[in-house]
């Protein structure tokens, strides 16, 4: 898809993720993965609900915690403008 395709499309990518699915099933605090990855408590919660997206480098960060990966806790869905 070349820039031009996108921008025609009129569609954003936004990331959906599940960490909280994957907190709950290892008993983790929001808390507790922030040490983990090397932020603060309020990222953790901010990207679970959406506020915004994780850098490649922290959703791969997330993804090695629980051992699975990144396609696993992060998708793209694709939404109308």
């Amino acid at each position: 898809m070349y820039i031009t395709d996108f921008e025609k499309a009129g569609a954003c990518h936004m990331i959906q993720n599940r960490m909280k699915e994957f907190r709950a099933k290892y008993n983790m605090k929001q808390e507790d993965l922030a040490k983990l990855v090397g932020v603060r408590r309020e990222t953790i919660g901010n990207l679970e609900n959406g506020r915004y997206n994780p850098s490649l480098v922290l959703a791969w960060n997330i993804a090695k915690v629980f051992g699975v990966a990144i396609e696993e806790i992060f998708t793209v869905e694709e939404e109308s403008n």
